[in-house]
């Protein structure tokens, strides 16, 4: 299984959230993760931004904000050119989806835990 490196986008310190799930999800399973929250703080040695990071190499955007709070950073996500961004459960955005895919972005409806879970991360 090759690593793919992957930006949480509404990355967070509570336990009780998906996000932090994620992160410890895919540390677990060797994947590189840059966590971009609204509060700054760490999850598992991971710190969490709360700038747009200008990161190379980014192959997954794994979101955890709804849309109205993925607008701003849709240049941002665009701009990363990811092979991909997954719409976790409550994510979904027809508008972003489509700007993605006109720039030869796979979207995916999918929760990163279920994925990795499943080993079709």
């Amino acid at each position: 299984m090759s690593s793919k490196k992957t930006l949480v986008l509404g990355a967070s310190e509570n336990p009780q959230r998906y996000s932090n799930l994620a992160i410890h999800r895919l540390l677990a399973h060797d994947h590189p993760v840059v966590a971009i929250g609204k509060k700054a703080g760490q999850v598992h040695g991971i710190h969490i931004s709360t700038e747009k990071l200008n990161e190379p190499g980014i192959d997954t955007v794994t979101l955890y904000l709804n849309p109205d709070n993925q607008k701003p950073y849709y240049d941002y996500i665009l701009g990363l050119h990811p092979a991909r961004i997954i719409f976790n459960p409550g994510t979904e955005n027809d508008e972003l989806a489509s700007l993605a895919r006109e720039k030869g972005i796979k979207t995916e409806e999918a929760c990163t835990l279920v994925l990795l879970s499943t080993d079709q991360f």
